[in-house]
């Protein structure tokens, strides 16, 4: 069978100690604007996939947005770029908003203004093949309001707190892979004790069986 996981810090090795063995898993690493067929995907294949499941699950995925096929040790930066994106995206959408009503805009209009603006950018992005400092650059006029205001995000480290953001994401991922491997690693020790705890008992009662035979055979 194949085994397609979601979950965030579960890393492959577990999955398939966990599942029947030579199990075909993948990890993913989606995001929740699959809810709006807009998603960004990584998969990763395990060690036992087959010619073609990788590409079949891409396909799953290219249905609701984009979808890369990667390596099991990028899933951690991905979670903190795309899978956590959406939040980042959503907090830049609210403040973009308050700034809105803050110089006199309806709620609403402001709102709808600061998401449009975000997807228009994306958009533009995906579709020019342009470096995004490049349509930076082409929205800021010498002396004008746009280069004004950028002044002001690099004074409030805007770039820099972002990557802060997915560094502190990714790194969260890793450990939270890290600690999966440790309780694996443990389940796997207890249940070693338990079969050696049980062979020994399994032994003892064979020795008290020989001995009650040499008992019982021996002249009194």
């Amino acid at each position: 069978k194949m085994f397609v996981s979601i979950a965030a810090g579960v890393p492959l090795e577990v999955l398939e100690t966990n599942l029947p063995e030579e199990t075909r898993v993948l990890r993913a690493m989606p995001n929740t604007a699959c809810l709006v067929h807009a998603g960004a995907t990584v998969i990763a294949p395990g060690k036992f996939v087959r010619n073609g499941d990788a590409s079949l699950v891409q396909k799953l995925f290219q249905t609701v947005g984009l979808c890369y096929v990667g390596t099991e040790d990028q899933l951690d930066a991905v979670t903190g770029l795309s899978g956590s994106g959406p939040a980042y995206a959503f907090a830049t959408i609210e403040s973009l908003a308050d700034g809105g009503v803050k110089m006199g805009l309806p709620r609403d209009m402001a709102t709808k203004l600061a998401a449009q603006t975000l997807f228009g950018a994306a958009k533009m992005v995906l579709e020019s093949g342009k470096h995004p400092g490049q349509l930076k650059d082409e929205v800021c006029s010498p002396g004008g309001t746009t280069i004004t205001a950028m002044h002001e995000l690099e004074r409030g480290g805007f770039r820099g707190t972002i990557m802060d953001a997915v560094e502190a994401s990714a790194l969260k991922a890793k450990e939270m892979g890290e600690l999966e491997v440790q309780k694996q690693e443990e389940r796997t020790q207890e249940m070693e004790n338990e079969q050696a705890n049980e062979e020994q008992k399994s032994e003892e009662m064979k020795m008290e069986k020989v001995e009650k035979k040499v008992k019982m055979s021996s002249p009194q």
